[in-house]
């Protein structure tokens, strides 16, 4: 249930039932595996190896997002689509994002990516799904998937968000966006990384 009366406007209503799903998810992912992730992205940062960020769709746009922040920090970061990523070797990272974990692109490429010796990241709703045996380490963030009934009744009755409010895999991207972004600050303290080398990596050419 909310902890306060829902506004009247529909998008506002959204908003804050959205606002309050991914409050509630911080306490359903596992600071374990947020520290795994963290040791393997600090590794590989130490090594000068390769970061590849992998999504569809809306789950790409995060992907994307996190990618830039990665490089702002200092890592070699791509986004598994664009024309500039290199190849992908043993001991780089690939860190693949789908809340349904059976995106047959995602699944497909992070398969290719272990055949070639990386580690795996998954970040997905189902930890037991094709993506998630894939991986090396799968950290579960909670959602809704727009194909999954069992995710639908998760999110319902478990974190009490009401279905129509958050169409298709709204949930799972919001709250994989908020996560990385925590990622992104968590990684500032253990790398030592400031705000002003951050922006001294950011783009100075911009439209």
């Amino acid at each position: 249930m909310s902890s306060r009366p829902l506004p009247q406007h529909p998008a506002l209503k959204a908003m804050q039932e959205i606002a309050e799903f991914v409050v509630r998810s911080v306490n359903l992912i596992d600071p374990a595996e947020v520290d795994r992730m963290a040791d393997v992205l600090v590794d590989v940062y130490r090594r000068n190896g390769k970061v590849l960020v992998m999504g569809a769709g809306r789950s790409g746009l995060v992907g994307k997002a996190f990618a830039m922040r990665l490089l702002h920090l200092g890592f070699n970061s791509y986004v598994l689509g664009e024309t500039i990523v290199p190849s992908i070797a043993k001991g780089d990272v690939a860190v693949a994002i789908s809340g349904s974990g059976r995106t047959g692109l995602i699944v497909e490429a992070a398969d290719a990516a272990k055949k070639v010796g990386a580690f795996v990241i998954a970040i997905t709703t189902y930890p037991e799904s094709l993506l998630g045996r894939i991986a090396d380490l799968v950290v579960r963030v909670p959602g809704r998937s727009k194909i999954s009934k069992m995710d639908d009744y998760f999110a319902r009755q478990i974190l009490g968000l009401h279905e129509p409010l958050a169409p298709l895999g709204t949930l799972f991207e919001d709250t994989a966006m908020l996560f990385l972004d925590g990622v992104v600050y968590y990684m500032m303290i253990r790398l030592n990384v400031t705000e002003e080398e951050m922006m001294n990596r950011h783009a100075n050419v911009e439209l």
